[in-house]
């Protein structure tokens, strides 16, 4: 039986018509956009598209200055912690605290969320992230790539189902930005929006792409695998500026 509009599945989080206000300056206007369960979005645009106010919404933690947020179908007024609980964040910056060590950064966050065996958890993604041999080194001596390869770590301590991720490649070598596709991949059916300046990079762990210019959403498309095209000519457009 086809499903008429109304029987339709709610999907995992849904924005609509959503609009973010800095005073004058708009970060967003009435973007609309559904996201289902185990999907994977890349978020292309230039600088100041408004990829960064879009994660942060998405990640609750900032509101929308009109429109609005949904989780599961339902308006997400008052549930924001509900979600939140279910999500891994990343954003430019990394949030670990320089005079722990990584160990001690990742068992704080831990035991935030009430991580069963915690040790055992935190060892597990030091080994993966190639990270083990400096657990006990305070984060302030890591350099920039290994601070967002713990930052990394920190996000997916919880298991979390739904992974934003701003711009997470920043700072990674090639090694690096393996591992963390294979992490990734090893999360099974998780649902994943990462923002990225380097379209194949981003388009190599999506299955749907969007595409901000001046706070609109100007493209969302599914990626195929048989080489359309379609979202190459709108990244070429739209962020690199070619007509």
């Amino acid at each position: 039986m086809t499903e008429t509009p109304s029987e339709k599945a709610p999907s995992l989080l849904e924005l609509a018509a959503v609009s973010k206000f800095f005073g004058r300056t708009v970060a967003l206007r009435d973007v609309s956009l559904r996201i289902e369960q185990g999907q994977r979005w890349a978020v292309f645009g230039r600088n100041g598209a408004g990829k960064t106010t879009l994660l942060r919404i998405l990640a609750t933690l900032m509101r929308p200055s009109r429109g609005e947020v949904c989780f599961g179908g339902k308006p997400l007024n008052g549930r924001e912690s509900e979600l939140r609980s279910r999500i891994g964040f990343l954003s430019h910056t990394t949030a670990l605290y320089g005079d722990l060590t990584a160990e001690e950064n990742l068992l704080f966050y831990a035991r935030l969320h009430r991580i069963e065996k915690p040790r055992e958890r935190i060892a597990a993604l030091l080994r993966q992230l190639e990270l083990e041999h400096r657990a006990r080194e305070p984060v302030r001596d890591f350099s920039r790539g290994m601070q967002q390869r713990l930052g990394i770590a920190r996000a997916f301590v919880h298991r979390p189902r739904i992974l934003i991720f701003d711009e997470p490649y920043t700072g990674l070598d090639g090694p690096s930005a393996a591992l963390l596709q294979d992490l990734i991949a090893q999360a099974g059916e998780i649902t994943l929006i990462l923002t990225s300046h380097d379209l194949e990079r981003g388009l190599a762990l999506a299955d749907h792409a969007a595409i901000l210019n001046q706070g609109n959403l100007v493209e969302q498309e599914e990626v195929k695998p048989d080489g359309d095209t379609r979202i190459h000519q709108a990244y070429a457009r739209w962020v690199q500026g070619q007509r």
